[in-house]
């Protein structure tokens, strides 16, 4: 699934080629696309026919456009989902779904889902309780998100000290977006690999300088990230130009089993966790007695 660094990568391109523009027509094909959204496909069209799309917003993973009628088109990328921006003579691309076409008869732009996890659905903005600072405010469908560690708003220090209440495994608690927004497995075993901390470890276990150094590394490896356009695995990950990022070629941990760490040469390994898995060096990030060994395989 797309993490901070991809969403904003796309969000970028979004704040580039659409906002500013007026929508002419919205083809929604199908209700899976617009399952979250009430009446389905044909009321989500209606709802965005006519309406300029005002900005391009995000946080953490979440990613909206706002409306000039106080609402907002909602996106959730899932773990396939593209927000294209293409000529409006070019045909539909695999797997598209939505396509809105603007009155400047610029380029029109698509939503294509492979896997169909993700959709549209165009919510009512409601004031940040986290205060943001978002135009308009944000999706009313999104208000239990946590502030990410780019926002303004993102307090580190209460965030670390939340962090050291949790008695369950640290990678849990910085996966749960009502503690952090934009975080997901990739860079999460990128940071705890940079700050030597197994992801196994309790929350609770933490110092305060090893959180809150945690949270440091968690802004920084997701700047890097976005500096070279996010992580792409496969072709499902582009941004709204079709290209993919570079990032996989920088990992340290997530996806290098059986490889050398960078830091001090031990076999990095992998282990399960939470159904999903988790990559770390048994050398620079001690192993709690009770977490899974770890595979190099």
């Amino acid at each position: 699934m797309p993490e901070l660094p991809e969403v904003e990568v796309v969000r970028a391109g979004l704040e580039s080629h659409v906002v500013g523009r007026t929508i002419e027509v919205a083809d929604v094909r199908g209700d899976r696309v617009a399952r979250r959204h009430e009446g389905g496909a044909a009321a989500l069209a209606r709802a965005l026919t006519g309406r300029r799309l005002c900005s391009a917003e995000r946080r953490g993973k979440f990613l909206w456009l706002p409306l000039d009628d106080g609402h907002a088109l909602m996106t959730h990328l899932g773990m396939s989902g593209q927000m294209l921006v293409l000529p409006a003579e070019e045909p539909p691309v695999r797997h598209e779904h939505a396509r809105l076409d603007f009155e400047d008869e610029g380029p029109t732009l698509r939503f294509a889902d492979q896997r169909t996890f993700g959709g549209w659905s165009v919510d009512p903005l409601v004031p940040d309780p986290h205060g943001g600072d978002h135009p308009g405010g944000v999706p009313a469908t999104a208000t239990h998100i946590a502030p990410d560690p780019f926002e303004t708003c993102f307090d580190a220090g209460a965030v670390a000290a939340r962090l050291r209440t949790r008695r369950g495994p640290v990678k849990r608690a910085i996966l749960d977006q009502g503690l952090v927004s934009g975080v997901g497995n990739i860079y999460a075993d990128e940071a705890l690999w940079r700050t030597g901390v197994h992801g196994e470890r309790p929350g609770h276990s933490l110092t305060g300088p090893r959180a809150r150094a945690l949270l440091t590394h968690l802004q920084a490896v997701m700047g890097e990230a976005l500096e070279q356009g996010g992580t792409s695995f496969d072709a499902l990950y582009v941004n709204v130009n079709g290209a993919s990022g570079y990032f996989d070629r920088r990992l340290a941990v997530y996806g290098q089993q059986g490889r050398p760490c960078p830091a001090c040469g031990s076999t990095v390994l992998r282990s399960p966790f939470d159904g999903r898995s988790s990559h770390w060096c048994p050398t620079c990030q001690t192993r709690p007695r009770s977490a899974p060994r770890g595979v190099a395989r």
